[in-house]
């Protein structure tokens, strides 16, 4: 049993069981043994692989975007490049250099990173330590400085926590982690049902909910509403709100026991699109999308792109620009192919033109 196995029993045994919302939180942002707060999780040699990491291709069409949004909302004269979640840093470095092509676009922008985590706050030093602007940190999306704002999220709704309600014969309850005979961590239910939740569903359905996505994207809409600008999600997940149960553990490329060693594995739920949607439009935001993610990428040229860079490339060069691109737009199979199962969505203020990439 693991230090955080050990911590996270030890509370358990003293306050009783946990949601499932409090357990991931734990499992990847505990400061001493939170999965994001130790490791870099990224990369053939970590235990996923993120778009940016796949082909500079990606980067280079959301630095385009970046800077056409900036445009559409009037190409203010002082604004806010954001993005939250930026991994290794390989997104925004890519968005930085492209965006150079934008007049007035890099004098205009100053660059804010959204992460909690240590190592890889570290690793994103690095990686933008020759960038075109200097970049700042903050630890959530509200300490970054007021303005209009540019937003970027890829991959980051995704590691919100949730909670899960599951129908039984006396009503909706919520699933907790707790104890068995052993001391070992497993799944059970609330003795209390849910009286707010009367959605009809077959006994056994889950229904799976992020209160913090919707607060997170509630917060930022409102900013946007007030201030200008826009924010893209893209990230895996329902174009519509559905039953069902998607919450996964990954370590080293394959799933495992989302109990089995807490703060080893990455813990990642579906993003539910229309909940976000419905968190924005609540706040008088504008939603476009979503749309796949092979919808927006093919939109905003990925092909023309790849062709270009193939000219300059080595057979093998070339070959490897053929296979990112059926990564980042294949639709066959969505454990490969991240064309269909990843959507894509703007939000943006009210009064802002349609985005690039949305146009049905």
């Amino acid at each position: 049993m693991n230090a955080l196995k050990q911590e996270i029993a030890a509370m358990i045994a003293h306050d009783g069981p946990m949601t499932l919302e409090r357990y991931m939180s734990l499992c990847l942002g505990h400061p001493r043994h939170g999965y994001y707060m130790t490791r870099d999780p990224f990369g053939a040699g970590g235990d996923f692989i993120t778009a940016p990491e796949i082909s500079q291709m990606f980067g280079e069409l959301l630095g385009v975007w970046a800077t056409e949004a900036w445009r559409l909302a009037g190409s203010p004269a002082s604004a806010r490049l954001i993005e939250l979640g930026p991994g290794r840093g390989t997104l925004m470095a890519d968005v930085l250099r492209v965006a150079r092509i934008a007049p007035g676009f890099l004098e205009a922008v100053s660059v804010h990173l959204v992460e909690m985590s240590p190592a890889l706050r570290r690793i994103q030093e690095q990686t933008l330590a020759r960038a075109a602007k200097p970049v700042s940190w903050s630890a959530d999306v509200n300490d970054t400085p007021p303005g209009p704002a540019i937003m970027l999220a890829n991959e980051f709704f995704d590691a919100l926590p949730v909670r899960h309600y599951v129908k039984t014969i006396t009503g909706w309850r919520e699933r907790l982690v707790g104890l068995d005979a052993a001391g070992e961590l497993v799944f059970g239910l609330s003795h209390q049902t849910e009286p707010s939740l009367q959605i009809p569903a077959r006994e056994g359905s889950i229904i799976e909910v992020s209160a913090a996505a919707q607060r997170i994207m509630g917060e930022i809409a409102a900013r946007l509403v007030q201030e200008g600008g826009a924010l893209l999600v893209i990230d895996y997940g329902y174009a519509e709100t559905s039953l069902g149960d998607s919450l996964q553990a990954v370590a080293r490329h394959a799933y495992v026991d989302p109990l089995a060693e807490p703060g080893e594995a990455d813990l990642t739920a579906h993003v539910d699109f229309a909940a976000l949607a419905r968190a924005a439009g609540a706040e008088g935001a504008k939603v476009l999308g979503p749309v796949t993610q092979a919808h927006f990428l093919l939109q905003l040229g990925i092909e023309r792109r790849a062709q270009s860079l193939m000219k300059k490339a080595t057979p093998e060069q070339a070959q490897a620009i053929v296979d990112a691109l059926d990564r980042l737009t294949g639709v066959k199979d969505p454990r490969r192919h991240m064309g269909a199962l990843f959507k894509v969505m703007a939000v943006t203020h009210p009064d802002m033109p349609d985005m690039p990439g949305f146009v049905v």
